[in-house]
């Protein structure tokens, strides 16, 4: 973990940056012109508001805020910010494909598990990005040597030890984080914080004795508990139909009227019944707008924009998400044809639906479904140096769809304050999920 984020990655910086070593770029063009490196740290820091704090914490500048990046903070950055904001950066494009390289390969590094193929990649790969590496900044030349520090021949040793050991999330953590935050607690003193510490670590270690000298340490650990998710307390609602999500507060009875007749002709949609025969059976008195769902089993917590105060100080955004619909490819063909796409908009509403018994509708009981107005993006796929980053100019239209299309929350990064309106992509859409978070539609056979 630190010898890619705190090591390999750092240096790259400071080659950018013009601070590695005394060196200067001999051959070589890899040296940001000057502000830019600012820039990318003002874009970073900028990136906080429109990212859900359970993504990462807030983004620091990395250009001039050096106390509060970490390992953890290099790593979001890397894999999800910086391949954004780092594009037409480089005097030289070969230098911004040389990095996305890099990312490329830790994003095989960290997933689950790793195939056979998935572990050649990595060997080939990284072989390759060090013989490049070599060519763009040590440039075959003796006298820059210390442009070759040993982190960079680490990284071929990478393939082997998961090989051997296992996929790197076993063992690729932030230990020296983790025990700064165990010892954070006992600063009992901000007068004198190192007495406290020492008194703790003194009897933390006693204790760590005792507990094996005499066979007592299940006796003596006090089990965490651990906060369940799919455990809600306070207002909320679910339903059987709706095993994966669940509806959280503030709760609202009154709907704003466009919203309503959305949702009416939702309905005559999916039901594919004249709009007519939804409003006998449609009451407004019979929805209700929530505040936020949340996907259990591991999923997110989606707010509803027209519930939430955005504008809050320092608000996390956590409204924007990606979704899934069937769309059917050849519409003015008889047979349909639906494949699944996604989409990416502004979650505005959360509402409950309710609808009697109804012959017309082939409804035999009271039903309720969970419906969302969805402000949508107008947001394509760029591959971007082989990599698939969605991007966003405008929003759209509004649509309302079934809860159960919502995959996750997703995260925003600004548009370059570099670029005219003309030449940039918009804003870059940060998606974090990977196949164990998204759900699939298979079709039948």
């Amino acid at each position: 973990m630190h010898l890619v984020y705190e090591n390999v990655l750092k240096n790259l910086v400071s080659l950018w940056t013009g601070n590695f070593k005394d060196m200067d770029t001999g051959q070589g063009d890899y040296e940001f012109e000057p502000g830019v490196w600012e820039s990318i740290g003002a874009a970073t820091a900028a990136c906080g508001a429109h990212i859900p704090s359970t993504f990462a914490s807030n983004p620091p500048n990395v250009a001039d805020d050096k106390q509060a990046t970490t390992a953890d903070s290099w790593s979001f950055w890397m894999l999800y910010i910086a391949p954004i904001v780092l594009e037409n950066k480089f005097r030289r494009k070969v230098y911004y494909d040389h990095f996305i390289e890099l990312v490329k390969l830790v994003q095989i590094c960290l997933k689950f598990s790793l195939s056979s193929d998935d572990i050649e990649r990595l060997r080939t790969g990284f072989k390759d990005w060090v013989v490049a590496y070599e060519k763009l900044y040590y440039q075959n030349n003796p006298s820059r040597a210390r442009a070759c520090p040993l982190t960079i021949h680490a990284l071929l040793h990478i393939a082997d030890l998961i090989k051997v050991v296992g996929p790197v999330w076993t063992y690729w953590a932030f230990p020296t984080e983790r025990y700064c935050g165990r010892l954070q607690p006992a600063i009992r003193s901000r007068r004198h914080p190192f007495v406290s510490i020492d008194n703790y670590v003194s009897q933390d270690a006693q204790l760590s004795h005792i507990k094996m000298v005499y066979n007592v340490h299940d006796r003596l650990t006090i089990p965490r508990r651990l906060r369940n998710p799919d455990v809600v307390r306070g207002i909320h609602d679910s339903h059987p139909d709706y095993p994966l999500y669940v509806l959280l507060g503030p709760k609202r009875t009154l709907v704003d009227p466009s919203v309503h007749a959305k949702v009416r002709v939702h309905l005559a949609t999916r039901f594919g019944k004249p709009l007519s025969m939804i409003l006998q059976v449609y009451d407004p008195q019979d929805v209700v707008q929530w505040g936020c769902v949340r996907r259990l089993e591991g999923g997110d917590d989606m707010k509803a924009a027209e519930l939430t105060n955005l504008n809050a100080e320092d608000r996390r955004d956590a409204t924007f998400v990606r979704y899934e619909l069937l769309v059917d490819i050849a519409p003015r063909s008889a047979a349909s044809n639906f494949v699944a796409r996604q989409f990416y908009g502004q979650l505005k509403n959360i509402l409950v639906v309710k609808l009697p018994a109804s012959t017309d509708l082939n409804l035999s009981k009271p039903t309720t479904y969970m419906l969302a107005l969805i402000h949508q993006s107008d947001a394509k796929v760029a591959s971007i140096s082989g990599l698939d980053i969605p991007y966003y100019k405008k929003l759209t239209r509004k649509e309302v769809v079934d809860v159960a299309t919502i995959q996750c929350l997703v995260g925003r990064v600004p548009p370059s304050a570099l670029l005219p309106a003309s030449q940039s992509r918009g804003w870059g859409i940060i998606d974090r999920s990977g196949t164990i978070a998204r759900g699939y539609y298979i079709p039948d056979d």
